[in-house]
């Protein structure tokens, strides 16, 4: 009934409600070399009750429309109507994964975990197919993508994540730590601690969370000189009950790449977040109170102790003793810096939307 638009352009996301990260990235950018393109938003942070599935059908409705005659649909994540249709020829559905590297296992790599698709759901539903384009940190990482998604390897490319140009934009640093500052001038002389762990549960089920380390033992060895900052994943609800002298969730005020840019040490377990961390060469710790368990569940595509860039902590004790002790390696994390991103030279908006358009 409907005619593919050849200069439409449909971004997509269930991650969030509004435009950002890697999607903001790339739309702000062809709006400012390709302005002849007409653009469309799908944005519906994905809600998991039974009102909030009412709510996606009604939203797959116009999805499935603009699926239907847009000549690009990007998304940055899993989204189901992809999956569900046969595309038109003529377009291109393009994935701008929202996390570099590759860490844990995800899409196909999954099938047979708790946390992964079940064989019988794949004979209806080929998630994370239909994919034309999908853009990566770096060559390292294709081969994990490819069976992830099930697709070939030459259309994957390794021109970087969008999102990790704001690191190499002095202007724009300088400019967050000054909102920063005035929305919690308390932390003014404080050193920041940023506190980012990654989801547990499968789907948008959240798994119930707690702090995994005793924040008054914490507080008590590190708030005369440092702030603790917790901002969880965007599937997770959890509402911390925190007294906000020492800790403090930050929920939508500062998207992840504003608060990274402002921390001083990363504190994280298997949230690929310490991937984008490491072009800023500061000093992180890794907090994987559950490996065993995680890895039962959904497993990594490498050895996680092999391939972090900096200490483990096991307990608070340990913890605080790593962060007193200012642990940093700085030739390691350039390594791996340099294994997982082919460019570091904030240019990778810019290759990739002269990649889709040119």
């Amino acid at each position: 009934m409907f005619k593919l638009d050849p200069y439409k352009v449909t971004f997509a996301s269930y991650r969030s409600n509004v435009l950002k990260d890697n999607l903001a990235f790339i739309y702000e950018r062809m709006i400012e070399k390709y302005p002849e393109y007409k653009r469309e938003l799908l944005f519906k942070k994905f809600n998991s009750t039974v009102m909030g599935k009412i709510q996606y059908i009604f939203h797959m409705i116009p999805a499935c429309y603009h699926l239907a005659t847009s000549r690009y649909f990007i998304v940055d994540d899993y989204y189901f109507p992809i999956y569900a249709i046969h595309p038109r020829k003529g377009m291109d559905i393009i994935q701008l994964w929202h996390s570099a590297g590759a860490l844990k296992k995800f899409g196909l790599s999954t099938v047979g975990k708790p946390f992964g698709p079940s064989e019988e759901y794949l004979k209806h539903i080929k998630i994370h197919g239909n994919y034309s384009k999908v853009y990566v940190s770096s060559s390292e990482v294709i081969p994990y993508f490819s069976e992830a998604f099930d697709m070939p390897s030459e259309n994957i490319f390794p021109f970087g994540v969008p999102r990790t140009d704001y690191f190499f934009s002095e202007e724009a640093i300088d400019d967050i730590r000054s909102r920063f500052y005035i929305a919690f001038p308390k932390l003014h002389r404080k050193k920041i601690i940023l506190y980012a762990p990654t989801f547990r549960g499968k789907s948008h089920d959240q798994d119930e969370f707690k702090l995994p380390f005793d924040l008054e033992k914490l507080a008590g060895n590190l708030e005369d000189e440092y702030a603790l900052l917790i901002h969880l994943h965007p599937y997770m609800q959890a509402d911390l009950q925190l007294e906000g002298k020492f800790a403090y969730q930050i929920k939508d005020a500062f998207v992840i790449e504003e608060l990274l840019a402002i921390t001083d040490i990363l504190i994280t377990d298997y949230s690929t977040v310490f991937f984008d961390f490491s072009l800023l060469s500061r000093q992180m710790i890794f907090y994987p109170y559950d490996l065993e368990d995680y890895i039962r569940s959904r497993d990594f595509y490498y050895q996680y102790e092999d391939v972090i860039p900096g200490p483990m902590a096991t307990d608070t004790n340990s913890l605080v003793q790593l962060i007193n002790a200012g642990s940093f390696n700085d030739e390691r994390i350039s390594a791996f810096r340099d294994r997982f991103f082919d460019y570091q030279d904030g240019k990778a908006t810019e290759r990739i939307v002269e990649h889709i358009f040119k």
